[in-house]
């Protein structure tokens, strides 16, 4: 009796002592696993994975997403305020693009008061006063309205990739900017808030980086638009009514020294205009989303037989020598009105938000207005930390930015519209009484360059001239003798501007257009530190 109770309690000793060590076995891997994990956090968080560490996450103010126009000058406008800023770039090397090479004078009083008109310096930049009109074998000049401005103030065109560059070198001289090469993959989310954005760095490894604010201004090609925008797709897939092709042609003299020139040609507008003190840019629009073949040589011949022949005799032979020499180039015209999905932490700006077509010239102007608009609001902040009160505030920026912003972009889409040739005889008529309009000078020039240039960006001011030139065409139509046809065609021509121009608003926000104090958020205070 004593053996086998000693048996039972050796058997129960063995298996308690089997379920301690079990036991011990399983926390020991649990405690190892947890060390490991925290290391492996402790690493992570290290190298930027800043999310939920707040000594990391408080390195940065802002998090900007692109340097280009529109992000190198809001972070030296950031930085130049104190605030700690973080870029990152796809491609920090000098850009080669076809456009983004006319700042118009409204933008380089963005310039001046950004001070950064120095990036327009040592880059051999011209100075722009105006435009030159051709249609028909007739031409007319408009110069910009520049009375009661200093004598520097005046348009400038330039190679793109120069400003950009001394853009970036003006950001990087500052102390608290830092600037670093990687492609964006995507923004950082927690708890519905955007805590900052992912990237891969050339050598392929992908870091984080979290700020308190995020901005997104990547350009037109952005892949974290979708994030930040309304969810409905025609407004998160830009529209691509053409594509200019680009040629650069090399000592030549423009018909009018130191003017953007405008064809009005079959089918599409050509435009002309200096980009250094030996080469003047020529870009030929071809309306749609596809052009010619640049390779198997469809793009010169349409370029040698449609096109040429259309510009100026004075043009023609260097830009027969442009297509001879083969680097003919081609970028699509985008156009997105701006309609911002509001998250917490996080902006668009630039291209990557608002985009209309480059036929006037624009983009600069309304990214450099909007990054001056954006900087005025968050100087009263001390700090970006309450991501919630900053959106709501932030609110406040869609709102004012439209007049200014929907005059400059409204005037392209219609512009555009109205410099294309049509086979419908209102809008041939539409189009001859822009041009003659224009060439009437005085109050009928300045006033329409005023919207264009971004000296005057009135929402009312554009619909005046626009519809004043739709009435001036239906005068034309009318005298010296009415007739049934001409009323006809002339109520035609009313109802062809109408069309033209009422889309384009709706699509911006006719009461944030014309009336954007009565928005709530054209109200809203900065939140309390």
């Amino acid at each position: 009796m004593a053996l086998l109770m000693q048996s039972i309690l050796d058997g129960v000793h063995g298996t308690f002592v089997l379920f301690i060590c079990s036991v011990a076995v399983i926390l020991g891997g649990c405690i190892i696993f947890r060390r490991r994990s925290t290391a492996r956090q402790t690493h992570r968080l290290s190298s930027h994975h800043s999310v939920g560490s707040p000594a990391i996450r408080d390195k940065y103010d802002v998090v900007i997403v692109g340097a280009g126009v529109a992000g190198s000058a809001l972070a030296y406008a950031l930085g130049k305020d104190g605030r700690k800023v973080f870029v990152v770039e796809r491609d920090l090397k000098e850009p080669d693009r076809i456009v983004g090479e006319l700042l118009q004078p409204g933008g380089y009083l963005k310039l001046l008061e950004l001070d950064l008109a120095d990036c327009v310096q040592e880059i051999d930049a011209q100075r722009v006063q105006g435009y030159a009109l051709f249609k028909g074998g007739k031409d007319t000049k408009v110069g910009y309205p520049l009375e009661g401005y200093s004598g520097d103030v005046a348009g400038r065109s330039f190679h793109n990739g120069r400003f950009i560059q001394k853009m970036r070198e003006k950001a990087a001289s500052l102390p608290n900017v830092e600037l670093e090469q990687g492609t964006a993959l995507s923004l950082i989310e927690e708890c519905g808030i955007i805590r900052g954005v992912k990237y891969r760095k050339a050598a392929g490894i992908e870091m984080e980086v979290c700020a308190p604010l995020t901005i997104v201004c990547d350009g037109c090609f952005s892949n974290l638009r979708r994030t930040l925008c309304t969810s409905k797709v025609i407004f998160t897939q830009p529209e691509v009514p053409s594509c200019f092709v680009g040629l650069v042609l090399e000592d030549c003299e423009l018909p009018y020294a130191n003017h953007g020139h405008v064809v009005l040609a079959d089918p599409s507008p050509i435009l002309f205009y200096p980009i250094s003190s030996t080469e003047v840019r020529c870009l030929v629009d071809v309306p749609g989303e596809k052009v010619p073949s640049i390779a198997n040589g469809e793009m010169a011949k349409y370029l040698k037989s449609v096109v040429a022949p259309q510009i100026p005799q004075k043009l023609q032979m260097a830009f027969l020598a442009a297509v001879e020499k083969g680097n003919i180039r081609s970028m699509p015209n985008k156009s997105m009105p701006a309609l911002p999905l509001p998250r917490p932490g996080a902006l668009l700006l630039g291209d990557a938000f608002n985009m209309r077509h480059p036929l006037t010239g624009g983009g600069m102007t309304v990214a450099l207005s909007d990054i001056v608009l954006l900087r005025n609001l968050l100087r009263p902040l001390k700090n970006f930390h309450d991501p919630q009160a900053l959106c709501d505030y932030v609110e406040k920026f869609y709102t004012l930015r439209k007049p200014v912003a929907s005059t400059i972009n409204t005037l392209a889409g219609a512009l555009y519209k109205v410099f294309c040739a049509s086979p419908d005889q209102a809008m041939k008529e539409m189009r001859q009484a822009c041009f003659e309009y224009l060439s009437l000078g005085g109050v009928f020039s300045s006033g329409p360059v005023a919207l264009l240039s971004g000296l005057n960006p009135r929402p009312m001011s554009l619909v005046a001239h626009f519809f004043a030139v739709a009435i001036y065409g239906v005068g034309r139509l009318l005298l010296p003798f009415p007739s049934p046809y001409k009323l006809w065609l002339g109520t035609r021509l009313l109802k062809g501007a109408s069309n033209i121009i009422l889309p384009i608003i709706r699509a911006e926000g006719l009461r944030q257009v014309f009336f954007p104090n009565t928005i709530p958020a054209y109200y809203k205070t900065p939140p309390v530190a």
